[in-house]
């Protein structure tokens, strides 16, 4: 009788055990899927975009599509702008793009840097501290902008009389403004061009 109810008495205690043992496997198992990481979780990172802003609220063309002011701009964008229209594309965070009328170029932009590549037109590309920018045209006129402060850079390589300028900080030359300084540097050549102009008229001294 004794040897009966130890026997059953053992059973109880395995079984017991076992149930103890198959609880804490299973809370475990359920703890660690809880902390562990996802490898995947589904969310991609959020892409960069600037916001345009058109003449007038004109269209122009994005990737050989209409648009207008308060349209996205991607990263790697075509954007065209036909005659007698400008825009200007607002980067947060990097600075912003102007895009003179009759103007074609591929925009390109991420965090600290922006590029343009101009076919053909006049840009205006300001860029803030921290923030390389660089214009990159086949006809010239190609440059950078100082990331070591807000800075522009204004390339027009294709027209005449559209000088390309590179401006020291957001300022311009000595600080003077990009219009001061277009202006000072017009000043400049006309100040050469007169001598130039009256060389060879050496009237005589007048006779006393």
């Amino acid at each position: 009788m004794e040897s009966k109810s130890k026997r059953i008495t053992a059973s109880i205690a395995l079984f017991l055990a076992f149930c103890v043992t198959q609880v804490y496997v299973g809370v475990t198992f359920a703890d660690s899927k809880a902390t562990a990481p996802r490898a995947n979780s589904g969310v991609a990172p959020q892409q960069a975009t600037g916001v345009l802003t058109t003449q007038g609220n004109k269209a122009i063309m994005v990737n050989g599509a209409s648009a207008i002011s308060g349209g996205t701009i991607v990263s790697g964008a075509s954007i065209e702008t036909p005659d007698g229209v400008s825009a200007t594309v607002n980067l947060p965070g990097l600075g912003s793009l102007q895009i003179e009328p009759g103007t074609k170029l591929v925009l390109e932009f991420q965090s600290g840097s922006v590029k343009v590549t101009l076919t053909q037109g006049c840009v205006t590309l300001h860029t803030k501290k921290g923030v390389t920018g660089e214009v990159d045209s086949q006809k010239g006129g190609s440059g950078k902008t100082d990331p070591a402060k807000d800075s522009v850079f204004k390339a027009c390589p294709d027209r005449p009389g559209k000088a390309v300028v590179a401006a020291a900080g957001a300022g311009g030359l000595f600080g003077l403004g990009t219009a001061a300084t277009v202006a000072l540097v017009a000043g400049s050549a006309a100040l050469v061009a007169v001598p130039l102009a009256t060389r060879g008229r050496n009237p005589s001294p007048a006779t006393p």
